[in-house]
């Protein structure tokens, strides 16, 4: 039964993952050092140096190719649940994951007819 109490847990959690955020960026920020000067602020990225201005479009492949990834990703995050309940949810959440499954298929199965992972075009 869902009880508030039962929430207690989740609660602290939470209270302490946000009081240790709060503690490491006020530390640090007191902490650490403040020297400035043209070496310190200059833009370092891998030992490589720069080149170019940071507003050189890029492919809107690339963009296409994470949003795509992030969107069949997630969609593992919503199968925990069902693992974890699979008994409870018998036969008919067997038939509701496999219509998820379905829907993200088809989902799948247009963007590789539309082009949108392949690279060369």
């Amino acid at each position: 039964m869902n009880l508030p109490e039962n929430y207690i847990p989740v609660l602290i959690q939470v209270g302490v993952a946000l009081a240790f955020c709060i503690v490491a960026l006020v530390g640090s920020a007191m902490l650490g050092p403040k020297m400035h000067g043209k070496v310190k602020d200059d833009t370092f990225e891998c030992g490589i140096a720069y080149e170019g201005d940071a507003r050189t479009p890029f492919s809107i492949k690339y963009f296409l190719t994470a949003i795509l990834f992030v969107l069949f990703d997630i969609e593992i995050v919503f199968f925990y649940p069902y693992a974890l309940n699979i008994r409870e949810f018998g036969i008919e959440g067997f038939w509701e994951v496999l219509a998820f499954i379905i829907i993200f298929l088809i989902g799948f199965v247009y963007v590789v007819k539309k082009g949108a992972l392949d690279w060369e075009k």
